[in-house]
């Protein structure tokens, strides 16, 4: 098949690169789940945050955005991020999206680390919406074509160039290829190598994968968020319990009730994402139970407020207007990924990357809440725009060809029982050893067992080999760095070290099939 882009992922950055191409571009959209279905957009809970309010500025967004980051973050990143959001929430609304009001304006609520209400959401159902009204428009798009359960397993080249894909229907197995005079990795995080994760079965860490085995730059890769609250219930995925409940004025207690954050920092349950998280873990570990109160604040307003989350503590027996409810951190969010510049371009020739496996610098070592959609959104749009501009310049691409290793590493599919064994063995490690508290035994130990589960399990592109692929660079990414920095913290350097107050690049050799 061949088309001028090819977008890998169906989520709200690569429908925003969709929808931003020219009319009469050839825009093929692959998504492994069904359209409007899959990944951790619909998941979104908490909101979107946008300068939009009377009392605030991109300036002000832009300088919380830094505060939180621990010092490596890329201003311009962020600047480029902060001033993108009024437009992204107007371009929203034009598309249909229906955004909580109070009075004549937005509705806007404050999350942990923002010095203003600039939140703006649907109710906790956020993601879901933006999904609804983004996917909705590419169905009134005559220019993409979005091709469901189809699975990304190697980028082709022709002449040092990313020509196309090489995929495998989930349906039937068959290899299919499609060309393009260019390819944009839309496809998301890697929260399932963790044993407790917020995200969805899809985030397998696909592109991330994909993008090193081509040889792309990598960057932060060591810098994982974890958040602080999830349902404590031993669900797999872990329900999440948006930050937005902190914000309107939910407590986090021990069994003693004891707010023991306000030891840890001033702010409190709003002191910064990695700092609750970790304080929670660490009270955790010590034998002490972790609640989240919502009786008094938001009390008996939650179920309308917050239907999503009323309905996940309903299915597991909880009323959190009457009970304290258990909770916990689990994986959520990754910072690291594909590097890019401004605009999207990967190191590659004719790669983009947007979302969440891309790795812009605007979160740095810790992302402030609710930027992660608005990064989405923002640099969707621009990498849409810098293609405009690419394909107008550059001649149709010639149709690339897979290799007889590549067809065979697609069409490979695990034994069944071994692909479960190492996809239980892995996510334990990377829990255990490469989680919220880190030192370099626990991350040798952790790369030790990823390498025996590689060699039993052997080559292919399923989701365990790109997750065991995103396990080893994530834990060698921890080992190099010898400090703490945001979401990385190292037990046996746990102060930060003014020499690692940067971005840590990784360029992997190309691999060949």
């Amino acid at each position: 098949l061949e088309a001028d882009v090819v977008v890998i992922g169906a989520g709200i950055a690569g429908l925003s690169v969709a929808l931003g191409l020219p009319a009469g571009t050839r825009a093929h959209v692959l998504t492994k789940a069904r359209l409007g279905a899959g990944g951790s957009t619909p998941w979104a809970q908490g909101g979107i945050a946008a300068a939009v309010g009377p009392d605030d500025s991109p300036r002000l967004h832009a300088a919380d955005t830094l505060a939180v980051a621990g010092g490596v973050a890329e201003p311009s990143a962020v600047e480029i991020l902060a001033r993108g959001g009024p437009a992204a929430i107007a371009g929203l609304q034009q598309l249909g999206a229906s955004f909580d009001r109070r009075g004549d304006g937005l509705a806007l609520g404050r999350e942990a680390a923002h010095s203003r209400s600039r939140i703006v959401h649907a109710r906790d159902a956020t993601g879901a919406e933006v999904l609804r009204t983004l996917a909705a428009a590419v169905g009134r798009a005559p220019h993409v074509t979005v091709f469901e359960g189809e699975r990304a397993c190697d980028l082709l080249f022709d002449q040092g160039r990313v020509r196309g894909v090489l995929t495998r229907t989930e349906e039937d197995g068959r290899a299919r290829l499609h060309g393009a005079r260019a390819v944009v990795l839309a496809s998301g995080g890697i929260g399932q190598a963790w044993a407790c994760t917020t995200n969805p079965p899809e985030a397998t860490g696909d592109g991330l994968a994909l993008a090193a085995r081509a040889g792309a730059r990598l960057a932060d890769l060591e810098f994982m968020q974890f958040h602080p609250t999830a349902l404590a219930v031993g669900a797999d995925p872990c329900p999440l319990l948006t930050e937005a409940l902190r914000g309107a004025g939910a407590l986090l207690l021990d069994e003693d009730g004891s707010r023991f954050l306000r030891e840890l920092h001033p702010d409190g349950e709003l002191a910064p994402r990695d700092v609750v998280a970790r304080g929670l873990f660490l009270h955790r570990r010590a034998g002490h139970g972790t609640f989240l109160d919502c009786r008094r604040e938001p009390g008996a307003r939650l179920a309308e407020a917050f239907p999503t989350v009323f309905a996940a503590c309903q299915r597991f027996g909880l009323d959190p207007r009457q009970d304290l409810v258990p909770v916990q951190p689990a994986a959520h969010y990754h910072m690291g990924g594909v590097w890019v510049d401004g605009w999207g371009r990967s190191s590659l020739p004719g790669l983009w990357a947007c979302g969440e496996v891309s790795s812009t610098g605007v979160h740095g070592a810790n992302r402030l809440a609710s930027n992660s959609l608005l990064e989405a959104l923002v640099f969707g749009g621009r990498v849409a725009r810098d293609l405009a501009g690419a394909l107008r310049r550059r001649a149709p691409a010639r149709l690339p060809a897979a290799s007889a290793g590549q067809l065979a590493a697609a069409r490979q599919r695990p034994d069944a029982g071994l692909a479960a064994e190492a996809m239980v063995r892995l996510r334990r490690a990377m829990w255990e050893h490469v989680g919220l508290v880190r030192d370099e035994h626990g991350l040798r130990t952790a790369l030790g067992e990823i390498a025996r589960l590689e060699r039993q399990l052997g080559h292919g592109r399923d989701d365990v080999h790109a997750l065991l692929e995103v396990g080893r660079l994530v834990a060698a990414a921890a080992l190099a760095r010898r400090e703490s920095r945001g979401s990385h913290f190292r037990s046996d350097f746990p102060h930060g070290d003014p020499a690692w107050q940067r971005r840590q690049l990784v360029e992997p050799a190309r691999l060949t099939a």
